[in-house]
């Protein structure tokens, strides 16, 4: 469910904004541990989402529609569908010559571990009160966790690395090229028998406002920038030497040994 790893393309060719210096090794190391915390938070997060959106029962987004309807015709959880097809997707960046990060792979594996755990414990809603209360749940805990973990910068996902290394190599706009995408699992997904409706529609509306969002909130603050060292005061001018004041004062000496006229 990378693909919501998105969320650079929810503003077509933006993505959160980075510091254009580097960080030095040493603020890079600083933000270790929050970066990771990020990432893994946000995974976790992403997985439990979905898992909400599943049990609220009102429609999935593209890629689990394809998941569900995989899983029905397989026999499989969802979340192992998930992992199965996430990386059968990163074998399509070989081709594309992407390269992934540590994002990447984790991405695979945690999304769908974290959502057969939630699925787990989570029963059905029953009613429109409960179902409508958790799909608005999932899809705002997708927004948070989008930003949590594209906000980490371990890499994108595989669904959205396909995007990107697609753009790339057609020279499509990253809109239509993950429009594309979208449209060809979802119809797919529809037809293995997922689950298309009304919370669909509801998180194609949301899931951008909400990234952007939740991409501002986690951004992480850029390094300071060591203040610069004070310029050197300039030395003072030099004095005159003995010999250019002996000069000064010699026509002084000259002008006070003249004779005075007494005024008429």
């Amino acid at each position: 469910m990378p693909h919501r790893e998105i969320r650079r393309s929810l503003a077509p060719g933006k993505a959160p904004p980075v510091s254009s210096t580097p960080p030095r090794p040493a603020a890079r190391a600083r933000r270790l541990p929050r970066r990771l915390s990020q990432l893994y938070v946000g995974l976790a997060l992403y997985g439990a989402s979905s898992a909400f959106l599943v049990r609220a029962g009102l429609g999935l987004d593209p890629w689990d529609v394809f998941h569900q309807g995989l899983a029905e015709r397989l026999g499989w959880s969802i979340g192992t569908v998930s992992v199965a097809v996430g990386a059968l997707v990163l074998l399509l960046w070989v081709p594309l010559r992407q390269r992934p990060g540590l994002g990447t792979v984790s991405n695979v594996f945690a999304v769908g571990l974290s959502m057969d755990a939630t699925l787990a414990v989570l029963p059905d809603a029953h009613g429109p009160v409960p179902q409508a209360a958790l799909l608005t749940a999932g899809i705002v805990l997708n927004g948070v966790a989008t930003g949590l973990y594209i906000c980490a910068a371990f890499g994108p996902g595989p669904r959205d690395g396909l995007m990107t290394g697609l753009h790339r190599r057609t020279g499509r706009s990253v809109r239509l090229v993950r429009t594309g995408i979208e449209l060809t699992v979802l119809a797919a997904g529809f037809l293995l028998g997922g689950t298309v409706g009304v919370g669909t529609i509801a998180y194609a509306l949301a899931i951008g406002p909400l990234s952007q969002l939740f991409l501002k909130l986690f951004a992480l603050p850029e390094p300071v920038a060591p203040a610069p060292e004070p310029a050197p005061a300039p030395a003072p001018a030099p004095g005159p030497t003995q010999a250019q004041a002996q000069a000064q004062a010699r026509p002084a000496e000259a002008e006070a040994a003249l004779p005075r006229v007494a005024a008429p």
